[in-house]
């Protein structure tokens, strides 16, 4: 039997996958969590065989959860689900700890096997999510994508500079070059321009 805690903003996947995991294999659901923040203190109080999370949540997004609860816990085994995968966001999931990436388009039975095969110590990337990450048009550096994102979730350049561990005049600069190469004139539109992209 394999335990897991489910993390998505998206409450009709998160239940039906709920509902769905335990049919397709031995999978117990021990949580649910809606956001990042809810996603951290479930897998904490919880400690599941695995953690399937979503990349993109309100809040606390996917990566923030998991840098989080690696620290708390090292050995979570982390399944990530996306839509996007950038190149720069699989690298740092990978560098994260996160040993397996499922599309979230994927069919439960292909979602309780891949936690499965993540429970047994190995890794997994679908190809889909493989393929998507290798065609990179992203001109941003992972940086400049992390104040940018920073920017998105409403920080300020000392919020930023403080989170990221940087001077805020490194922030400034990192934010000035992310307007440059979007072309745009403020650091808001920037983010903004970068999301449309999927960039972030």
């Amino acid at each position: 039997m394999t335990t897991v805690v489910l993390a998505d903003d998206e409450a009709l996947l998160r239940k039906a996958l709920a509902a769905l995991l335990p049919l397709e294999g031995d999978v117990t659901v021990l949580a649910e969590a809606e956001e990042g923040e809810a996603a951290v203190r479930a897998t904490l109080r919880h400690r599941p065989d695995v953690l399937v999370i979503d990349l993109e949540m309100p809040g606390v997004d996917g990566l923030d959860a998991v840098a989080r609860i690696r620290r708390e816990l090292p050995d979570q085994v982390i399944l990530m689900l996306t839509r996007h995968a950038r190149p720069g966001v699989l690298r740092k999931a990978l560098k994260l700890g996160v040993r397996g990436f499922a599309s979230k388009s994927a069919d439960p039975a292909h979602i309780a096997s891949v936690i499965k095969t993540l429970h047994e110590g190995r890794r997994w990337i679908d190809p889909d999510v493989s393929a998507a990450a290798v065609v990179d048009d992203c001109p941003l550096t992972d940086r400049e994508i992390d104040v940018l994102r920073a920017t998105r979730e409403g920080y300020s350049v000392a919020d930023i500079a403080t989170r990221l561990h940087l001077a805020k005049g490194t922030v400034r600069n990192y934010l000035s070059n992310a307007m440059q190469k979007t072309q745009t004139r403020t650091r808001h539109e920037a983010a903004r321009y970068a999301r449309e992209h999927d960039w972030l």
